[in-house]
């Protein structure tokens, strides 16, 4: 009878999303010195480099890339057989959720998750985390539980749902001198104006709009975050650009004012991301939809506009 080590599937998939050993081993919380030696009984058992040296990065052979989809399969679905069926009890259910995000959608979500979450599983904990300033694969790497922003997943092992959308404004004090009067493009292009973006882009989609205008909009600053950009807003005549439903209360609370554009701009969409490998975990299962439950209140365009 052959010997199956089926523990080489679960190393193989790693090292086919990662495209690195060290990367491998740190998701499977190894040395890499012990990846190294797996992906050699790899190679020996496949016939085949799977991975080679490519300068600096490790590049998959062509039998490597047609193994991964299938090597992802046989791994999620082995999980689940040996996975004994379990209901969930909240009440003794003792865990660390992990959940990344924008600033606004965390500052946001934090009221009705932590409540929804206090009041039915008492022993859970979360933490949110600001979004980083590069892609860090961390739900690949088992960093992080869920994302939350307005892209979709680029690797093929992460999971997403597309919650709703929201629509951009433009936020000013209430004393500023767009305040009266009809909001035109002209009118807008001609204000100061401070962008939010977590890598210090001076442009958006609203310069697009304006160019398409002939116009051209002065930024005069960049801000991490869109809570400081609206308190910016607050304390001068610059406007700024936020998600209408995601930014309301911190807004309402400053006492400033929204406005639609006078142009099209596009709605940014909500997406929940998570890894593959926790489809069928009952715990995450839970937590998804308490989480999908509070972004959908929070972005119901039902709510009378301020």
């Amino acid at each position: 009878m052959v010997h199956v080590d089926l523990n080489l599937l679960i190393a193989l998939d790693a090292l086919l999303e990662e495209n690195s050993v060290a990367a491998a081993a740190d998701r499977l919380h190894l040395s890499p010195p012990a990846m190294s030696r797996t992906l050699s009984r790899i190679r020996r058992a496949t016939g085949d480099d799977i991975l080679v040296r490519s300068g600096r990065t490790m590049t998959p052979t062509p039998r490597a890339l047609e193994l991964r989809e299938e090597t992802r399969d046989l791994v999620r679905r082995a999980t689940a057989v040996l996975t004994p069926s379990r209901a969930l009890d909240l009440d003794a259910l003792d865990r660390v959720f992990t959940i990344r995000g924008h600033d606004a959608l965390a500052a946001a979500l934090a009221p009705p998750l932590t409540a929804a979450i206090a009041g039915r599983a008492p022993r859970v904990q979360i933490r949110l985390l600001a979004e980083p300033s590069a892609d860090l694969a961390d739900l690949a790497r088992g960093h992080t539980d869920l994302e939350i922003g307005a892209t979709g997943p680029s690797r093929p092992e992460i999971a997403a749902e597309i919650i709703g959308t929201d629509h951009m404004v433009a936020v000013f004090r209430a004393g500023h001198p767009l305040a009266d009067g009809e909001l035109t493009a002209e009118r807008l292009a001609a204000a100061g104006h401070v962008t939010v973006s977590r890598r210090g882009r001076l442009h958006g989609p609203v310069d697009g709009a304006l160019a398409e205008r002939g116009l051209t909009r002065r930024v005069v600053a960049s801000l991490p975050t869109s809570s400081a950009a609206l308190d910016l807003a607050a304390r001068t005549d610059l406007v700024t650009t936020v998600a209408e439903q995601v930014c309301r209360p911190v807004w309402t609370r400053l006492g400033l004012l929204a406005r639609p554009f006078p142009f099209a701009v596009p709605p940014v969409p909500v997406i929940l991301t998570w890894h593959h490998r926790n489809d069928t975990d009952p715990a995450h299962a839970w937590l998804r939809a308490q989480v999908r439950d509070a972004l959908r209140t929070i972005l119901d365009t039902s709510q009378p506009g301020q």
